[in-house]
């Protein structure tokens, strides 16, 4: 994970909500936000990233609702 990434997810103490996002999100946004070619619009995708995180049911401008499990602690209904 980029040092900015780590360092705005931890300044807006969003780390717990990222890394509660599945893998394939998480490295969706680190992808996204490192493909982009100008300075600008990786801080825009950065806080879009920070933003559906802090909302916690959006990823990437979509509704996204995080998985409930159905059995309890150690197995049990």
């Amino acid at each position: 994970m980029p040092t900015a990434v780590r360092e705005a997810l931890e300044d807006a103490g969003l780390m717990e909500a990222y890394q509660l996002r599945p893998p394939y999100q998480r490295n969706d946004y680190l992808g996204w936000i490192g493909q982009a070619k100008r300075d600008a619009t990786r801080h825009q995708r950065l806080a879009q990233m920070l933003a559906e995180l802090a909302d916690g049911t959006v990823y990437m401008k979509m509704a996204w609702r995080p998985r409930r499990s159905v059995r309890g602690p150690k197995g049990q209904p």
